[in-house]
């Protein structure tokens, strides 16, 4: 049992080696279950609406750059180049570590969106999530700014994320089920920029760490095909979520998290690109 626990879940974490069937079923099923569970505790107690989502999606802006800092230390791009960077190198916090790469960055922002919620309902403020969250995302952002020098390159993948999402706002006329097509299509975006386009230009090395979408790319013989793929599903979700009749909070809570596995590694790879870690 430790054998198969150190080659499925620990080993490919110190290896760099990504993803494994084993430990994306794995991930998969208690994230199902966590997405359940959460809808259980949240609902009648917090109102699930355009700005809750907003609140959410803060954090997960947060642990994606958190993750690329992790990433930047890793890959030697980050340097000490202020007495804050020197602090933050020193205080190994963001060392490549089980609590911030998956699963644990996830863990610990949810922590971090749970506590901070909790807090917030108690004082009756809930409104100012998205306000916690965006002051936590930003030290994080500005610890990477010096090293973006190739922030241009976000350029062509927001246009590839932010066309669908428009044809898609003017299609359902809806913000939410837009920020569905958003997201995934951000994710899908990078991964294609990032692997065919921008690895070639930068002379840097990138792969793809998930099973399923490295197994597209490596069938079609490119990422541009699971980026397509992204967005048609997202689109497909989208009117699946309109279409329905549901209640509306439930709507907007499978909407959420359809964002979130969209916009979490989307944001992430985009991020990573930009500081070149």
């Amino acid at each position: 049992m430790e054998n198969f626990i150190y080659k499925y879940y620990i080993e490919p974490i110190w290896s760099h080696s990504g993803y494994n069937v084993v430990n994306t079923i794995t991930y998969a099923l208690i994230a199902i279950a966590a997405v359940y569970g959460l809808h259980r505790v949240l609902k009648g107690r917090v109102k699930m609406d355009a700005r809750f989502i907003g609140g959410v999606l803060a954090f997960v802006l947060l642990g994606s750059t958190m993750r690329v800092v992790t990433d930047a230390i890793d890959t030697g791009a980050f340097k000490p180049v202020t007495p804050f960077h020197a602090w933050v190198l020193q205080s190994h916090f963001w060392d490549y570590s089980y609590l911030t790469v998956t699963p644990g960055i996830y863990l610990l922002t949810a922590a971090l969106l749970l506590l901070t919620l909790a807090l917030l309902h108690r004082m009756g403020r809930v409104e100012l999530l998205g306000h916690v969250g965006l002051a936590l995302w930003l030290p994080h952002f500005l610890l990477l700014v010096p090293f973006m020098g190739y922030a241009i390159y976000a350029i062509p993948v927001l246009l590839l994320a932010a066309i669908p999402a428009y044809l898609a706002y003017r299609h359902f006329r809806d913000p939410v089920l837009s920020a569905i097509v958003a997201g995934q299509a951000l994710d899908g975006a990078a991964t294609f920029f990032v692997i065919d386009i921008f690895s070639k230009i930068s002379g840097l090395a990138y792969f793809e760490q998930h099973v399923f979408s490295a197994g597209i790319g490596e069938i079609t013989g490119t990422f541009f095909s699971f980026y397509l793929l992204k967005v048609a599903i997202a689109i497909a979700a989208a009117y699946v979520l309109q279409k329905e009749e549901m209640d509306s909070e439930d709507r907007n809570y499978i909407a959420l998290i359809l964002m979130i596995m969209g916009f979490a590694p989307g944001i992430r790879d985009m991020l990573r690109m930009m500081a070149g870690a």
